[in-house]
């Protein structure tokens, strides 16, 4: 037990967390202990790192198969997951297979097997119809967002995939909220729960924007200028909604991402990435965004359209105010439409007094080298000021990738930096550059 507390602390300096906080430690203490675990907690109070770290505490070092499979209900959550467990440095290989890729691809990775495998339910239970993997040493079964997993359809999958382990001896749940049925097909009978679902968020603060108009285009834009420059997602609940209010803040000068089902993976991976780094403040969404991305301290949400459901509520507005934090979400009513249940009343916030929104000073310029070429963020900081002539302030954050890096750097030096650096060589990667 000594061993394992002192590897745990090891990886959380690696993370740059001091503590646990309660939903985690007694996570750690029940799912080493029981065969089945229900963890129930809001967004964004660490549910990840509560079930990874007893399952990496549990892992066989000898053995070369998988052993733990974590099951996800989208490719940006299991990028995350696949990141943070990457992060940890444990020295475990751990892949993420997804739709929206080359099956080939995960075919070559899994050649050499990894201790954990995190996917959605759609791709890995067709890897395991291909026999892509071997089965008979996966004891541990995460389904992590399991709820959002049956809401999109992939109950079939989940089915097939439990029913193809043989070996199962421990199944973790985790979801942001507890009312939704257990599958039968899951076949839990007697979990310990962890419940930490009406955990209030103290810092979370419900405002109500009234529109005048059923059409809510024009509060939405006077909203956005009221609220200013600052990081916030836009739900809406169709994606025809989205390009329909993205066309009209472009129209009118509001600088912004998309985030939606049916954008390739590329556009969604890009999206989040100058989202994060300060291309874009603001994110018009579905509710695809409402959990597993990786996006920066968000100060407010808006609910454009109202959720059709309390689950969705939660789970947008906890995206903002997360851990401790403080954030607002502002719901945009027509002043004749009736709110739901389960949103109750709140105060009434004026946006007569507007101010118009700064446009961002960052672009996102991409490179087409990155870790398999053995480029270190390092190796791009000195192009970027040797080659690249760039000051230090003209350099913002770098996300590093497989095979590509996105660099923030300042609007005005962008197309010099891109045109200077384009077909140069790093490392031994002849490097191609452009904005995006």
């Amino acid at each position: 037990m000594s061993k394992i507390i002192k590897e745990q602390k090891e990886i959380l300096r690696k993370l740059g967390i001091e503590k646990l906080n309660p939903m985690q430690e007694e996570a750690q203490l029940a799912i080493p202990a029981v065969d089945e675990v229900i963890l129930l907690s809001p967004t964004g109070t660490g549910k990840t790192l509560a079930f990874l770290l007893p399952i990496i505490a549990e892992l066989d070092p000898k053995c070369d198969e998988v052993q733990a499979i974590i099951l996800v209900p989208s490719r940006e959550l299991a990028i995350q997951i696949w990141q943070v467990t990457k992060d940890m440095g444990t020295g475990y290989k751990t892949n993420a297979a997804y739709g929206g890729r080359p099956i080939s691809k995960d075919k070559k990775e899994l050649k050499h097997p990894p201790a954990i495998l995190i996917g959605t339910p759609g791709r890995i239970a067709d890897h395991l119809r291909r026999k892509t993997f071997a089965v008979d040493d996966v004891r541990i079964l995460v389904l992590d967002e399991f709820d959002k997993s049956l809401e999109v359809g992939f109950e079939k999958e989940m089915m097939e995939i439990v029913e193809a382990l043989p070996v199962l001896d421990k199944k973790i749940l985790t979801s942001a909220t507890n009312n939704t049925q257990i599958p039968d097909f899951v076949d839990v009978r007697k979990p310990t729960i962890i419940d930490y679902s009406d955990t209030k968020i103290a810092q979370l603060t419900v405002k109500t924007i009234i529109s005048p108009s059923k059409d809510k285009l024009a509060t939405l834009e006077k909203a956005l200028c009221h609220l200013g420059n600052q990081p916030g997602i836009i739900f809406c609940n169709f994606k025809d909604s989205i390009q329909r209010v993205s066309d009209y803040l472009y129209d009118h000068g509001i600088q912004h991402g998309c985030f939606y089902g049916g954008m390739e993976q590329i556009e969604r991976e890009e999206a989040l990435v100058k989202f994060r780094n300060g291309t874009h403040q603001l994110l018009i969404a579905t509710d695809l965004a409402a959990r597993g991305i990786d996006v920066p301290e968000i100060k407010f949400i808006i609910h454009y359209h109202l959720p059709m459901r309390g689950a969705e509520f939660t789970h947008r507005n906890g995206r903002t105010a997360r851990m401790n934090a403080e954030g607002t979400a502002y719901v945009l009513k027509w002043e004749k439409e009736v709110l739901p249940e389960f949103i109750e009343s709140s105060m009434i916030e004026d946006i007569y007094d507007a101010r118009i929104p700064a446009h961002s000073d960052w672009e996102t310029v991409r490179i087409s080298g990155g870790r398999r070429d053995k480029i270190s963020k390092g190796d791009i900081v000195g192009l970027c000021f040797k080659q690249g002539g760039l000051e230090k302030d003209q350099l913002g954050i770098i996300e590093l990738k497989q095979d590509c890096a996105y660099l923030a750097v300042k609007s005005e030096i962008s197309d010099r930096l891109v045109a200077k650096i384009d077909g140069m060589r790093l490392k031994k990667a002849k490097l191609k550059a452009w904005l995006v």
